[in-house]
């Protein structure tokens, strides 16, 4: 099967699903044009809209879908690491970088998580600053704050980075 995608209104708005071969590979913020792609909803964009669904109702904490996102070696290790964060919860930059064997690539895991083509499903969302502050998100802080906001919610706490 060659690209395809489908659109998803969600509570953050419109998401662009895309899928190749049996993997899901893309999920990008808004109603993005797909040029090279097909436009079909598929059984996988299908579950992955019944999975998002729940996970915005509060009631998913982690994916179970086939995913083949490309990227560097450096980057899938990064990645790798995202999937690791516990739902409701988040580490750092340098947190991440050391998990993923790059003890002095804090920016550069930072980068990583900028070229994630899953976020959300793959929870960039969850790593924040040294200080504990929300920085850059692809569909803007808003979203990484209402994402966290949900999380904590969810299990029954307060935002993450909140101290005392």
């Amino acid at each position: 099967m060659s690209l395809v995608c489908w659109y998803v209104n969600s509570l953050v708005g419109w998401l662009t699903l895309q899928q190749e071969a049996d993997c899901l590979v893309s999920l990008r913020f808004g109603r993005q044009e797909a040029k090279e792609a097909t436009l079909i909803n598929t059984p996988l964009l299908q579950e992955t809209q019944k999975q998002l669904s729940a996970y915005f109702a509060g009631k998913l904490r982690q994916f179970h879908l086939p995913l083949a996102p490309k990227g560097t070696a450096f980057q899938q290790q990064c990645w790798q690491v995202l999937q690791t964060i516990p739902y409701g919860h988040t580490i750092t930059y340098q947190q991440q970088a050391e998990a993923a064997g790059h003890s002095g690539a804090a920016r550069a895991a930072g980068m990583a998580n900028h070229r994630n083509p899953l976020p959300i499903i793959i929870p960039c969302h969850r790593v924040v600053g040294a200080n504990g502050k929300l920085t850059g998100y692809a569909g803007g802080l808003f979203i990484k704050e209402y994402l966290l906001e949900l999380e904590s919610k969810a299990i029954g706490g307060r935002m993450p980075q909140e101290k005392g």
